[in-house]
């Protein structure tokens, strides 16, 4: 979220971040707005310093025995405690619709960051891996194909249950769903510093209004009754673990992770990959978060984004690391990297992780700041968030990268440990 006082004074850098998303201007609008803002602020503390004066004067005009000046006086106090009334509410209007505006609006893109419309600008920065070749008679068969030939992914019982976009897992595939988030989660804390968490999956409103889901994205998240909303990614509580907060400079940079199911409404998605499991209602993720000083933020962005490569290098998997231009970056991102697996079956590349970096954007909408050493005053802190990653997608690069021409799928070495020594799912046999 912006400060308004920011916009005020850099009117031309705030409508040139928008114009970079494609934007209309909006400083003069929300100039207005809060200049409606001061203007009712100003009227209601006129009317309250007049009361208070007035108060006083009829104690002088009583003390004078003037009961004509102070019964005048009276009168003057009730109509002003009539009129405080709807100044009052006015103001309170008034600071509702600028902080309204202001929570509708994205950030503003890094100078180093594309321009472009959407996805089809974006710049790929680097490659890792080979994609594996396959025979011309036998060709790579998508994900849902794999795995229903397995006998161990059921789309047609979770729908009984549940509805589209959503899928069983049996026996060894579930084995190697839990196996691929484990494994992430170790590497994370093993080997990378992050502080493993087990946050609530249901949170309120102002956390998801902390993070940037509310208000702009209510229709892509589920409610879960008056108060709460299920997660769309674990994001939301460990973000939210400094709202409200001011953390010792010397907690930073605060790493923490999670092994989470995620709940998504895809509105918007009709007709997109309505087969597989690439986009589901509920889907198990995990998340990185970093709490960083200003100073530090582009780096650990670095570092973040290095840290969801080695699970796709330690599994084996081919990819290729995206830039994301101006049209197709996240609402809150001033910066954002795309991790892009390549999936044999579909012949392409398609996210499995995104990593950003947001500034102070956040940690505004939250308040979470820290104290620099020997500084009096607090500063905000920037928040980064990625994928570590997304556990269905890297079940899907699995099966469809490590199939076998005879329906079995190779378990790739580095989660055999998970899987009991497990080297190699067969078919189930149906007799």
């Amino acid at each position: 979220m912006y400060d308004i006082k920011w916009i005020r004074e850099n009117p031309e850098a705030f409508d040139h971040g928008r114009e970079l998303r494609g934007l209309d201007a909006l400083s003069a609008t929300l100039l207005g707005l809060d200049d409606i803002r001061k203007a009712a602020i100003a009227k209601s503390q006129s009317a309250q310093e007049r009361r208070n004066a007035a108060a006083k004067e009829i104690g002088q005009a009583m003390g004078r025995k003037d009961m004509a000046r102070a019964d005048e006086l009276k009168a003057e106090v009730a109509s002003l405690k009539a009129s405080s009334a709807t100044y009052e509410t006015e103001e309170r209007e008034a600071v509702m619709a600028l902080q309204t505006a202001l929570l509708e609006i994205p950030n503003i893109p890094d100078a180093d960051v594309p321009r472009g419309r959407d996805e089809h600008d974006n710049v790929e920065i680097r490659r890792h891996g080979e994609p594996r070749s396959f025979p011309a008679d036998s060709p790579a068969r998508e994900h849902f194909e794999v795995g229903e030939t397995l006998g161990l992914m059921d789309f047609e019982a979770a729908a009984k249950m549940s509805g589209a976009r959503f899928v069983v897992l049996r026996g060894g595939l579930a084995r190697l769903h839990r196996a691929l988030g484990q494994f992430m989660l170790d590497l994370h804390t093993d080997q990378h510093g992050y502080q493993e968490i087990d946050p609530p999956l249901l949170v309120r409103d102002d956390a998801m209004v902390g993070t940037a889901q509310l208000p702009k994205f209510r229709d892509d998240q589920f409610r879960a009754g008056d108060e709460l909303w299920l997660i769309p990614t674990g994001e939301v509580p460990l973000t939210n673990l400094v709202r409200d907060s001011i953390v010792d400079d010397k907690q930073l940079p605060m790493r923490l992770t999670a092994l989470t199911n995620c709940f998504r409404a895809e509105a918007g998605s009709a007709g997109r990959d309505t087969r597989g499991m690439i986009r589901q209602h509920q889907f198990t993720k995990v998340e990185m978060v970093s709490i960083t000083t200003p100073e530090t933020s582009r780096e650990e962005h670095e570092r973040m984004t290095g840290c969801a490569e080695a699970v796709l290098q330690k599994l084996g998997l081919p990819y290729r690391v995206m830039l994301l231009c101006t049209g197709d970056m996240g609402f809150a991102s001033v910066k954002t990297y795309d991790l892009e697996v390549w999936l044999p079956g579909q012949g392409k590349y398609r996210e499995i992780s995104s990593c950003s970096v947001c500034g102070d954007f956040q940690a505004r909408r939250m308040d979470a700041r820290y104290r620099p050493a020997g500084a009096k005053a607090t500063r905000f802190v920037h928040t980064l968030n990625g994928s570590g990653v997304a556990v269905g997608r890297a079940l899907v690069a699995v099966l469809e990268n490590y199939q076998n021409q005879d329906g079995s799928v190779t378990v790739p070495e580095v989660l055999r440990p998970y899987m009991g020594g497990i080297e190699v799912l067969h078919p189930v046999r149906k007799d």
